[in-house]
């Protein structure tokens, strides 16, 4: 039987670790607890330089585990299980959001998803890519089947104006995009249109542009009665 067929039959939950696997597990173990047992020995021996505190001498520290651990199979199996799992994960939605644009909103898509980024979001881009000039149509598409297949929570689109990719979002069933200027517009949108899709004007000072952004991130749709039952008659035409 070839090595390969062995280790496909190798079953992870049923790996025995052996004594001296045990031992070596131990070792590595002591090690770690020397290691957090020196640096709590020199916590006192700390200056402050350059506006923050340094250790006035490097531990004397040596992981003599290092060379002797012998890594089982059991961890490498687990390991390419877990790093294969982590690569076959979808983005969480809650935190997915959606960017677009046409040539004209290319330099705030830019500044925008960096913004996000720093927030905490995870940012999907659809284009465009450069200032080449481009139609606004294909981007709004992109952007309006992502959100109503669910793939990200919310979008932004952005083009000259904000209108002509507004429309194009708003051509996708289930997509309610909202053509956007102020934070006061797009709180009304979030509260009372629970609008997926925001669309701003590519030649928007950068910080009104992230007001907006954060007001819409930020607002929830109120659930009241009679703004569901005018969604659901938005959403259930053509």
């Amino acid at each position: 039987m070839s090595d390969l067929e062995k280790t496909k039959r190798f079953n992870v939950e049923d790996i025995k670790v052996n004594d001296d696997k045990k031992k070596q597990v131990k070792s590595f173990d002591e090690a770690i607890d020397k290691f957090e047992k020196t640096l709590h020995e020199h916590k006192n021996s700390k200056e402050f330089k350059g506006g923050k505190f340094e250790l006035k001498e490097e531990p004397d520290f040596i992981d003599e585990a290092d060379e002797e651990v012998d890594y089982d199979l059991a961890s490498i199996v687990k390991n390419e299980y877990q790093e294969k799992t982590i690569i076959g994960m979808s983005i969480p939605r809650e935190k997915a959001i959606g960017i677009a644009c046409d040539h004209r909103g290319y330099k705030l898509k830019q500044k925008l998803t960096k913004y996000l980024v720093k927030k905490g979001y995870t940012v999907v881009d659809f284009g465009t890519d450069n200032k080449n000039s481009v139609d606004y149509p294909r981007f709004g598409f992109r952007l309006g089947e992502a959100v109503a297949d669910y793939e990200v929570e919310k979008g932004i689109a952005i083009c000259g104006s904000g209108i002509g990719i507004s429309i194009a979002c708003n051509k996708i069933k289930g997509v309610r995009c909202a053509k956007v200027d102020n934070v006061k517009e797009t709180k009304y949108a979030r509260k009372d249109n629970d609008a997926n899709v925001i669309a701003i004007a590519g030649n928007m000072p950068v910080f009104r542009a992230k007001d907006i952004v954060d007001a819409y991130l930020k607002t929830n749709f109120t659930g009241l009665e009679r703004h569901k039952k005018r969604i659901e008659m938005l959403d259930n035409r053509g």
